[in-house]
């Protein structure tokens, strides 16, 4: 057993980022300046997208994505079960209703067939979410955006790196909205980012997500003279501060390295966990780019005598971190009440959420300690395995 606690998501930082930070706290200029101005550049330039504004989550992301395109009382917005609360929650912070919709079984992505079905005349937007890294059957949502005129926003929070038919992630939409809390493939410690390729919207979420005001900090107390500011809508406190655009900026060189070392480690417990009770995660689909975000294998239960709840306890006693990603929205007691939903309208979401968990996978993580986790996993389940039934 390691001395050390394996942490789940743990981030690899390193000189560059720590000495970025040290520059940026000598400079006198914390806040939003000219580090998030390079970030935003530099993000942009990765994604081939006009602009790109950085914030403080990707939650706010979505949040502004939603009021930017006019989105509020009386509309709908379409998005899966199987996401993080945040996902449905900036929906109901915007004013609207959300709509949600099963996802397929064996991808965790939202099925496009279903979404059609929910679409109404108060329908205005969907939220795709590129689960664990793997993109959403884009042309299949894009085909149905723009049949029924609908604003498409894409959850990017664990899709960073990924690509689908040679375009990559948060550029087939109006807005993609990227995480970089501290778990994710790259990391700012909390912090996201909105790309878009249209002026109007990123104009609006530049003055949204800073209470407002026509004119940002940097620009009002730069050395090129004071600026007034007016207050021209009621915006938030969204922005993003320099200390942490300072990580942003050296993590985002490292990204591919990274993804290289996540897709070994992928691909090394794929080779160590075959043959147990077990469903892997699928390869990825032809013609994409997977981010390898997060490596999340179902519990085949009707093996077993365990749950998929002792089985994380029996990690953790061996010291690996463990996650579950995700028990449904519907399966949460405010959305049960708020939404009127029931775990019979989303069978697959409802059958991942007993069996899914996540083991480490971070560019971080030493080959031992990969091969501590993969051998502690065999372990625990071939000593769970139920009698098999003989065959008369």
């Amino acid at each position: 057993m390691p001395s050390d606690f394996i942490v789940f998501g743990q981030p690899q930082l390193s000189d560059e980022e720590i000495s970025e930070v040290v520059l940026t706290l000598k400079s006198n200029w914390i806040g939003t300046g000219p580090r998030v101005k390079k970030f935003e550049q530099l993000f942009a330039e990765y994604k081939t997208t006009k602009y790109a504004i950085a914030l403080n989550s990707c939650t706010a992301g979505l949040h502004l994505s939603l009021l930017a395109a006019g989105i509020g009382p009386g509309d709908e917005v379409i998005t899966t079960d199987m996401t993080f609360c945040a996902t449905l929650n900036a929906v109901i912070h915007s004013g609207a209703t959300p709509v949600l919709v099963d996802c397929f079984a064996d991808t965790f992505n939202i099925n496009p067939q279903e979404l059609e079905t929910k679409i109404t005349s108060k329908t205005k937007a969907v939220i795709v979410v590129h689960f664990a890294g793997r993109m959403c059957d884009m042309d299949s949502i894009q085909s149905l955006c723009k049949k029924h005129g609908l604003i498409l926003i894409e959850d990017c929070a664990h899709a960073i790196e990924s690509e689908y038919h040679g375009k990559m992630s948060g550029t087939f939409g109006v807005f993609g909205a990227f995480s970089f809390y501290v778990t994710k493939n790259m990391t700012t410690g909390e912090g996201g980012m909105i790309t878009t390729d249209n002026q109007e919207m990123a104009d609006k979420i530049k003055i949204l997500a800073l209470h407002g005001m026509s004119k940002d900090a940097w620009n009002r107390f730069s050395d090129e003279g004071y600026k007034h500011y007016q207050v021209v809508a009621p915006g938030f406190k969204y922005n993003m501060m320099d200390i942490q655009a300072a990580m942003g900026i050296h993590q985002l060189k490292k990204l591919e390295r990274h993804w290289i070392r996540r897709r070994e480690i992928w691909e090394f417990y794929n080779r160590q966990l075959q043959d147990l009770p077990l469903t892997l995660p699928l390869d990825a689909e032809k013609k994409t780019k997977h981010a390898y975000h997060l490596y999340t294998p179902l519990l085949q239960l009707e093996h077993v005598r365990l749950t998929r709840d002792q089985l994380l306890q029996a990690l953790c006693e061996k010291k690996i971190g463990a996650g579950v990603h995700y028990m449904a929205l519907h399966r949460h007691l405010y959305y049960q009440k708020a939404l009127g939903i029931s775990a019979q309208q989303f069978p697959h979401a409802e059958f991942i959420s007993d069996r899914t968990f996540s083991i480490p996978l971070s560019p971080y993580l030493s080959d031992d300690q990969i091969d501590y986790v993969a051998a502690s996993l065999k372990k625990i389940l071939l000593r769970s395995l139920r009698p098999s039934k003989a065959v008369c």
